[in-house]
């Protein structure tokens, strides 16, 4: 069982204010964490950015540095706040008003993952859930407020762009004309995250790669986009969603044949969003 929060793959040379990172593609199952699951090891996974980190492990390249987490979703989710604790699942933690996420079981630490699958038998103890934040929810935040204020140091301003995948179901359901449903879904919070040249960089570098692109719907952005994008202090976050079908069988939750295909047009994209704001660009709220 590892005690490492989360990696990070630094470029040779930082040239680019922007910070990759992928919150959700840990994959570190631990034998503690299985056994008291009541899930396999399939099910576990369901919630998982399967290989996001992977997909985007050439941002260094192109002079902006990546963190990924190491500790899947299912243990512990890093884009929740640390209060969001689901008294259905924890010992000793109180209700704290309405809170739908917490609601649906997928506070800080998840009760469930994908379709509502239980993950335990019964409930944890408060001292589970504060050794699994304390351990790894914090460290994580802390590299990633670290490195966002490097990047803002030295360029003025930071870009970070939070790495998710979502499942294909999440956008077949959604009114579109046949072959036109979204590919990847930018989340800015309805523009309070980044500024509108920020996020028009970003779709465009999607759009340009041949990629359907919608903004918010059905995915806005969750705890890190709200708590990092300062767009008026020059501190801007987007989340992206890619759907899983682009490049992995999601059933059994292994690479397509896309895969390699779809990893080299991505590199092109990050390639495009690493230069956003290394020309001097006015990037704050308009």
């Amino acid at each position: 069982m590892t005690q490492r929060a989360f990696s990070v793959i630094s470029p040779q040379e930082t040239t680019s204010p922007v910070v990759f990172a992928s919150p959700h593609s840990g994959s570190d199952y631990d034998s503690d964490f299985l056994q008291a699951s009541i899930l396999d090891g399939l099910q576990i996974r369901s919630s998982e950015d399967a290989f996001v980190d992977y997909l985007f492990a050439e941002a260094p390249r192109f002079g902006a540095p990546l963190l990924y987490a190491l500790k899947p979703r299912a243990f512990l989710d890093l884009n929740r706040a640390v209060e969001e604790l689901d008294p259905a699942l924890i010992e000793e933690a109180r209700p704290r008003g309405l809170n739908p996420r917490i609601a649906s079981g997928l506070g800080v630490i998840p009760r469930v993952v994908a379709n509502g699958q239980a993950i335990y038998r019964g409930k944890l103890s408060m001292q589970e859930a504060q050794r699994r934040i304390d351990t790894f929810w914090h460290p994580y935040h802390a590299a990633l407020g670290g490195l966002l204020r490097q990047a803002q140091q030295r360029f003025g301003q930071s870009v970070l762009i939070d790495c998710h995948s979502m499942p294909h179901e999440a956008v077949a359901s959604m009114p579109a004309r046949p072959g036109a449903l979204p590919e990847v879904v930018l989340g800015d919070r309805f523009g309070s995250a980044a500024s509108a040249v920020v996020m028009d960089r970003v779709e465009a570098a999607f759009v340009d790669a041949g990629l359907r692109v919608v903004r918010n719907a059905p995915f806005a952005g969750a705890y890190i986009t709200q708590t990092y994008g300062r767009p008026s202090r020059g501190q801007h976050a987007v989340q992206v969603e890619l759907d899983r079908s682009l490049y992995m069988d999601e059933a059994a939750i292994r690479p397509n044949s896309d895969f390699q295909a779809f990893k080299a047009l991505l590199n092109e994209v990050i390639g495009e969003i690493a230069k956003i704001g290394a020309e001097d660009l006015p990037l704050a709220a308009e």
